[in-house]
């Protein structure tokens, strides 16, 4: 089984055409995934047939667990399907369909090779219920108190397909226990289907930094999906103005959200090499 190892922004993933392949995908994706006897990667994504886009990606976490959403994930999807020939866009843009819903990409290519994508990552998800947290309360939550180990942490719920819970502290993000705190988020009662965690410092009105602990997978060096949630919750907060430069220990992102509507992650797409699966 061939496969392609990409990344965006160091969120790297194994990427497979599994249009005409059937296989335990859970199961393989934890095996494919493993960094010391594996491929190595935090996802698997599989590039699918679609009835309702140009394809459709599922996503696979390093547990074996099936995500709904990957920012970082869908531009090396992206990446995968323009540069194998599985998709040939008129023109720059094409459709995604995901666990998210059917959603808008633009691709920067350079040689023929696409080397950064602008995504469309849908609107925000607010309401509690479809986060989903277990809480009563009127969309949007901006504050919402979640204890753990002895801490109290005020985060802001949003859902961009998958849930997430938002931190915002005036330290350096690099200062954080995440690897202490992470899990303990993730799996919190408040969280019914658990969340990913992303720790934030705004530095101005269009900068700030993150670092994130993704649901079933652990710390990584980006999430675009966390991103676009970080996005979000700082701006339902007033703390950044419509658009963002978010730096995380993988790269730079770029986001937008005027309050309504889709928000937007521009960001590169690297492919790192190309093997064959025994599989």
């Amino acid at each position: 089984m061939k496969f392609v190892k990409l990344h965006g922004t160091g969120n790297d993933f194994v990427v497979v055409d599994a249009r005409a392949l059937d296989r335990e995908w859970s199961e393989l994706a934890a095996v494919m995934c493993d960094r010391h006897f594996g491929v190595g990667g935090d996802g698997l994504i599989l590039a699918c047939k679609s009835d309702r886009a140009d394809v459709r990606m599922r996503i696979f976490n390093a547990d074996g667990s099936e995500a709904e959403m990957s920012g970082n994930g869908m531009r090396c999807l992206v990446k995968f399907a323009v540069d194998g020939g599985i998709v040939a866009p008129r023109g720059d843009e094409f459709d995604v369909e995901t666990g998210g819903g059917v959603l808008r990409v633009r691709i920067t290519t350079e040689n023929g090779l696409v080397t950064s994508v602008r995504e469309s990552m849908g609107p925000p998800h607010l309401d509690p219920r479809e986060i989903p947290v277990a809480i009563e309360a009127v969309a949007p939550v901006t504050s919402l108190e979640v204890a753990v180990d002895g801490h109290r942490l005020d985060v802001t719920p949003v859902s961009m397909g998958n849930p997430h819970a938002v931190y915002f502290q005036s330290s350096p993000v690099a200062d954080y226990p995440l690897h202490d705190i992470g899990p303990l988020v993730e799996h919190h009662a408040l969280f019914p289907r658990r969340t990913n965690f992303e720790v934030v410092r705004v530095l101005g009105r269009d900068t700030a930094e993150m670092r994130v602990w993704e649901r079933g997978v652990g710390e990584t060096l980006s999430c675009g999906s966390g991103a676009s949630a970080t996005m979000v919750a700082a701006r339902l907060r007033g703390l950044v103005d419509n658009a963002m430069e978010l730096r995380v220990p993988g790269g730079v992102l770029q986001l937008e959200w005027d309050g309504e509507g889709d928000v937007i992650l521009t960001g590169p797409v690297v492919e790192s090499f190309r093997g064959e699966w025994p599989a």
